[in-house]
Order: structure tokens, then sequence, then C-alpha cells
């Protein structure tokens, strides 16, 4: 983690909203839906080894957090109920994605389109 990099002081997961959300000690706060961090995973399995190898993720608007398992000082673990429980959610990731959520989002929503995908799942 970047020195640099603040500590969350609360995070607290709205099931009905599937919100969750992160206040960080220099008062930034960020709110996520689970589908937004399920699309950013850090894991191998989504990111791949490099960004050639990233998986891009369809289907998960109605994805939800099952359970969140800290990770020592510095991370969380998400479980999600569509199985996926390998990414860990660095403090830094996660301030990373706060910050830059909106841009984040526009990309992924621009290459779901280009590919063709839905955030709806398929059943």
């Amino acid at each position: 983690m970047a020195l640099t990099t603040p500590v969350p002081t609360e995070i607290e997961y709205h099931q009905q909203s599937r919100m969750l959300n992160i206040r960080f000690g220099d008062a930034q706060a960020f709110e996520f839906s689970a589908e937004f961090l399920r699309v950013y995973s850090p894991s191998a399995e989504v990111r791949g080894h490099s960004e050639d190898e990233a998986v891009l993720q369809i289907g998960k608007a109605d994805v939800k957090i099952e359970k969140i398992e800290p990770v020592g000082n510095y991370a969380i673990v998400l479980h999600f109920d569509d199985g996926h429980d390998t990414g860990i959610y660095s403090w830094e990731w996660l301030y990373h994605l706060g910050v830059d959520q909106d841009t984040l989002w526009a990309d992924y929503l621009k290459q779901l389109e280009a590919a063709g995908g839905k955030r709806a799942p398929t059943s």
C-alpha cells in the first residue's frame, strides 16, 4: 500500500440497495454498487496477469455481496453471490476505484457495448 493511501474508518454494506459505503481517514467517502466492485475485481480471474488477459465481466447487474472478510490490516475480500471471491481489495485499490469511479464506469460501459454484452444476467 502506498504510504499516502488513507485507511478506511467505516465500511458498510446495504443489502437492499446492494451498495457498499466506505469512508477513509482523510474524510473521503465513496459509494460503490456491488456490480461495479464485481466488474473491477482485482483478481487475476478478472484482470488477468496483464492488460490483454483481462476478462470483460458480463451480466453482473444483479450481483450481491454475501460476505465481507478482512485481510490483515490492508484489504478486504468480497464474496459475491455468483461465487466470485478471489479478489483482494486493498485500501489503495478501493481508494483508486472511488476517485476514478466515473471514468472507470464509463470505460466499462463502452467495452460492454463494443463487445455486444449486457449488464443484465442472461438466464
